[in-house]
């Protein structure tokens, strides 16, 4: 395993769309636990294998609140079959958009299926924090980010903000 570096905005490749996963073999598993250990190191609670620059259609999370309990999750070719027409308000952050956060109105429950990290079709009912996150990175795998979903204006100040603190990071001081 080994952690991967995270692009963040305002890369181009986070905008690609994700392509299907046609077999679950050795490569795929490696992938996810690269993708698990770079985002428990990152730390976040969910990452998209386009985030690493990889276009698959590839999500790891782990929505465990106790660090001694992880409960790391895997969902490969995720498809969300149905939504609910209600709507809840998480204030969210991403690994690709560092330090930056926003509250963004989704669905509060959705259903969707998936292959799971061995290759079985499953299908959970989500609500809540899963809910939210599933979508979060389901997003990601259509070249969307949760800033899409905000006004021009918040939208441009956390990109201008992303930006500036790249480039104070790319600096050398010697």
């Amino acid at each position: 395993m080994a952690v991967k570096k995270i692009l963040s905005i305002p890369d181009p490749i986070l905008r690609e769309k994700s392509i299907l996963v046609k077999k679950v073999d050795k490569d795929i598993k490696n992938l996810m636990d690269d993708m698990i250990e770079t985002m428990y190191n990152a730390p976040g609670i969910g990452l998209a294998a386009i985030q690493i620059g990889i276009p698959k259609r590839v999500i790891v999370m782990d929505i465990s609140k106790d660090k001694d309990k992880k409960n790391p999750m895997f969902f490969i070719n995720p498809k969300i079959i149905w939504k609910s027409k209600v709507l809840s308000t998480y204030e969210e952050g991403c690994l690709s958009i560092p330090n930056q956060f926003a509250e963004v109105q989704r669905p509060d429950k959705c259903h969707f299926k998936y292959l799971d990290y061995n290759g079985k079709e499953k299908e959970i009912k989500a609500e809540g924090l899963l809910s939210t996150c599933i979508q979060h990175e389901i997003d990601h795998l259509d070249g969307i980010l949760f800033i899409d979903y905000l006004s021009k204006l918040k939208k441009d100040i956390i990109i201008k903000k992303v930006s500036k603190n790249k480039k104070e990071l790319e600096r050398v001081v010697v």
